[in-house]
């Protein structure tokens, strides 16, 4: 049988060093998923099966995904004596290799631009096993099924064909693409014992398994990436890395290609700016420099990718089948990738990771000629455009927006969510920010920081002479931005009325453990989520405590002093505080605290089943603990006359100090979280014990995650060791 491990996010990592096609393989167990992850020089796979035992609610899955086109297979099973809960599924070893799968290069030694490859295995049913649900679409379409309600795409699902396999006993699935030259395919086969695969007439999907062991392949013949290998990602001074951390390296590597760095697996096996973005500048000191390195990879990726018309960077790519589909929508027959630029935060990391690299390191300041000059080739709308004029663009669309606040400090004039949609910044449910129209992160942080890194760059000289007045300029911006946006969010609650809150809270979220009200000994002070809210109230902030501190930690050096401290303040009070009175808890800093919103519906909006409720995302703790180091630092590294007043204020720098060790215990006690995406807790023994997410939701968090393996870089300093 398989090898199983038990409740870690992060298992078991093998490198191979076979000479013609080195591989590296992944096993990450979090029941009822168990994760393989398969790479080489033929193709990256991530192999999921789910196991559900006696949990009804889940279906017994097998589900292959690549990043390669951002594709699938997902292979939907029910037990043949139709008792939900009752059918096990799970992969077995090799005899012959000993490893649980093996890559297909079905095409080897025939001379084709596309050749046919995948992975092979083997899957044990422990009883008689119904096939009802085979989809082969693009991952965006798996997700649309899993997360939406068993919603499927009738124009993708009605290709599904089925056909007796090429041995007795076999059968095989599969689909033709849009593009009508690519396709997926899923062999069965019994192995050994086991009964013969039997398609079941008068049924287009449903295929019966005997109880006993079958070979999978899954298979197509899209072009595939060229992936990074760990010492390829890696600066060759955090090679040492690849032994100390075996499977958050080989995880590293999965996601990173030379073309682009990929989200998450298996949810987000793509593109997505945002993410890319925040883990390379968390990553930067660790991650590989120059033409061939995942740095440049990754801001050519944004840089093809942004929208020339108002220099908005894109969020998610649409590739491959999903843009065919995309595309046929609109009555177009094409293939043609396109972007999703609904998000507004984006679009201000991408000055910042340019002056980041581009200025400050002595490898990007002598690529920066070449780079810039480097001509677009994935957008058709960007074709021939120099790297150097889509970045302009994308600053330009930051001054343009910037401008109305910087010249008059009003609501009005903040960075407003775009008209019909309810997210747009990393909380990104739709309920994430409680019905918010303007976001605290990004007003108060990514603005101003992007604001700085375009002086910058303009000082640099990376603009044209056109823009040369945005070597003032943008910092005059940055300057109101900085100093002006953080009273709009502020929220001050005396303590007696804090105290109140939280009681009622505990009541309303049924919270079983201590109100922990005695730590209220003044007044609580947050910054709240958002503006214009439309969740319990019609408060004018959402008065949820959070994590979002953490941006303006890591992106800014802040110059108003009485503003800087007191900010600090409230930081270092809130992460000591235990939940519901602040945001510590054993399972780790929760991203938001819903205790002071004074009603129901912010129990029910923000709980720990909700994916930014009182959760745990792994790169805000790495953020956040780089960014209370960042400033920290300032006491170290700056001059006399630039030194911040909290340094010499021994009460708050010890605070600040205290906050950042919490963190560090707290991070330290949950390890084994770290590299997934999201977790959540349940109450036991007296205390928040961690817990995965699916725990609660039939949603899968991933398994790993691009910006959560963040912390290979952040590191505990241990000068400030309390």
């Amino acid at each position: 049988m398989a090898l199983r491990l038990i409740a870690v996010l992060l298992g078991t990592a093998v490198l191979s060093t076979a000479a013609d096609c080195p591989s590296s393989t992944l096993h990450v167990s979090e029941p009822p998923y168990e994760n393989y992850f398969l790479s080489d020089c033929r193709t990256s796979s991530h192999v999921i099966v789910t196991s559900p035992g006696n949990d009804s609610e889940k279906q017994p899955r097998l589900l292959v995904v690549w990043p390669s086109g951002n594709t699938g297979i997902a292979a939907y099973f029910t037990p043949e004596n139709g008792v939900d809960g009752s059918l096990g599924i799970n992969l077995e070893s090799s005899t012959t290799t000993g490893q649980v799968l093996e890559s297909l290069d079905l095409d080897s030694g025939t001379v084709t631009d596309h050749p046919r490859v995948g992975v092979a295995g083997l899957v044990h049913f422990d009883s008689p096993a119904i096939l009802t649900l085979p989809i082969l679409a693009d991952i965006r379409a798996i997700r649309d099924y899993s997360e939406g309600g068993g919603n499927l795409h009738p124009e993708i699902q009605n290709q599904v064909q089925e056909v007796a396999g090429p041995t007795e006993g076999s059968a095989t699935i599969y689909r033709t693409w849009f593009d009508n030259k690519t396709t997926s395919w899923l062999d069965f086969a019994p192995s050994g014992s086991a009964d013969a695969v039997r398609i079941i007439p008068g049924d287009k999907y449903t295929v019966r398994f005997g109880q006993g062991t079958y070979s999978f392949r899954a298979t197509n013949n899209y072009p595939q990436l060229s992936q990074l290998s760990p010492q390829k990602v890696l600066s060759p001074a955090s090679s040492s890395l690849i032994a100390q951390n075996a499977d958050q390296t080989t995880a590293l590597s999965f996601l990173s290609y030379t073309n682009k760095l990929v989200a998450g697996s298996w949810r987000f096996l793509t593109y997505f700016g945002r993410d890319s973005m925040i883990s390379v500048l968390l990553m930067q000191s660790i991650l590989s420099e120059d033409q061939d390195g995942a740095i440049e990879a990754a801001i050519s990726a944004v840089l093809e990718r942004v929208n020339k018309t108002d220099g908005t960077v894109c969020h998610e790519e649409w590739i491959a089948d999903w843009a065919s589909w995309t595309n046929l929508q609109t009555g177009i027959d094409s293939d043609a990738p396109g972007c999703d630029y609904h998000m507004i935060d984006t679009s201000y990391y991408l000055p910042i990771l340019v002056q980041k690299y581009f200025l400050d390191t002595s490898i990007g300041k002598n690529r920066s000629s070449d780079f810039f000059n480097e001509k677009a080739s994935f957008l058709q709308g960007n074709v021939g455009l120099s790297y150097q004029s889509l970045l302009e663009t994308v600053a330009e669309g930051i001054m343009r927006t910037s401008a109305p606040f910087a010249g008059s400090q009003t609501v009005e004039n903040l960075i407003h969510l775009k008209d019909g949609t309810s997210s747009g910044e990393w909380r990104d449910s739709s309920n994430g920010l409680g019905g918010g129209r303007i976001p605290y992160d990004v007003n108060t942080a990514l603005v101003p920081a992007g604001l700085r890194a375009i002086s910058a760059l303009a000082k640099g000289g990376l603009f044209s002479d056109a823009h040369n007045d945005w070597k003032t300029l943008a910092d005059e911006y940055a300057q109101v931005w900085e100093d002006k946006t953080l009273d709009f969010f502020k929220v001050n609650i005396p303590a007696a009325e804090a105290r109140d809150l939280v009681n009622e809270y505990k009541s309303q979220s049924a919270f079983p453990g201590s109100a922990q009200t005695d730590k209220i000994t003044g007044d609580v002070t947050f910054y709240g989520l958002a503006l214009n809210g439309s969740v319990g109230t019609d408060q004018p902030i959402v008065k949820v405590m959070n994590t979002d501190d953490c941006f303006r930690l890591f992106l800014l050096d802040t110059t108003n002093q009485t503003q800087l401290s007191a900010f600090l303040q409230q930081n270092a009070n809130n992460i000591l505080a235990p939940f519901p009175v602040g945001l510590s808890s054993e399972a780790s800093l929760l991203v938001s605290n819903p205790a002071y919103g004074g009603s129901q519906a912010y129990a029910d909006n923000w709980s720990n089943s909700q994916y930014h409720g009182t959760v745990i995302w792994s790169w805000q703790l790495a953020m956040m603990a780089a960014g209370l180091q960042r400033q920290l630092d300032r006491c170290k590294n700056s001059t006399a006359d630039t030194k911040p007043d909290f340094c010499d204020d021994s009460k708050l720098y010890n605070t600040v100090v205290a906050a950042y060790n919490h963190l560090w215990d707290l991070i330290d006690a949950n390890r084994s979280q770290l590299s997934g995406e999201v977790w959540s807790w349940k109450y036991a023994d007296g205390e928040m014990q961690a817990v995965p997410y699916n725990t609660y939701v039939d949603l899968e968090s991933d398994v790993i995650q691009l910006w959560s393996l963040t912390f290979l870089a952040i590191t505990r300093d241990q000068s400030y060791s309390q």
